[in-house]
């Protein structure tokens, strides 16, 4: 299988003025292929720092971050973008979509950037969003659909470009309980699939889904435990 992420010593410091703030302090951290994994942690306790550095938004004070074979620590920000596109794959709390266009622009969007013709285009976005079980949606625009089915489109637009790692930032944060439970069955269809899932939630009832939760505190990893 192998390690899709590999992290070492990893340290993020922000000046804040004359003040430095510690915020990840010696991250140690190895993500197999196929891994489905949560991160949580109190408010204040870095997940969305390593979230953002784990989806090369960011890049680390000091250590080093291979991914896939890459050490993205070093990339300047042109090259960053280029990993992104390629091998993370973003569901975000707010969806993130463009209100004035379809279900399947909003999903093919990912692949323009990549350079793929528009027929091929078409036919991956309306193939994902098959997946997603949208396929009667697909020329609804964000407001014509209701959170789930806007999560769902999300979720499609992540997979799109068949990334090695699908990166989910409170994916049920906005979403009734109801609903929430659809999304994250859609996310063990994706797990069971192939893919790598990496949550970051502060519910226990979302992080219960991943086979393995890592809980930060202050900077450091508290616990690393394996649910199944």
């Amino acid at each position: 299988m192998g390690n899709v992420i590999e992290i070492r010593k990893i340290i993020r410091n922000f000046q804040l003025g004359q003040e430095t703030v510690y915020v990840l302090k010696g991250i140690d951290l190895d993500i197999a292929r196929g891994e489905y994994l949560a991160i949580m942690g109190p408010s204040g306790s870095g997940k969305s720092t390593l979230m953002n550095l784990l989806g090369c938004l960011d890049t680390p004070t000091s250590g080093s971050y291979n991914l896939n074979g890459n050490d993205v620590s070093q990339m300047t920000d042109n090259e960053l973008a280029d990993i992104r596109n390629k091998e993370i794959g973003f569901v975000f709390q707010t969806f993130n979509l463009l209100p004035r266009t379809t279900a399947l622009d909003n999903v093919a969007l990912p692949m323009v950037y990549a350079g793929i013709s528009k027929k091929d285009r078409v036919t991956r976005a309306e193939e994902v969003l098959n997946d997603v079980g949208l396929a009667d949606r697909m020329d609804h625009k964000p407001n014509q659909l209701s959170g789930g089915q806007r999560q769902r489109v999300a979720v499609g637009r992540a997979l799109v470009n068949k990334p090695s790692i699908i990166l989910a930032d409170e994916p049920t944060g906005n979403l009734d309980s109801k609903t929430s439970l659809e999304i994250m069955q859609l996310f063990d269809d994706i797990h069971a699939a192939g893919n790598t899932v990496i949550l970051v939630t502060h519910e226990e009832e979302v992080a219960a889904h991943a086979h393995r939760v890592i809980r930060l505190r202050d900077g450091i990893i508290e616990s690393d435990i394996r649910n199944k």
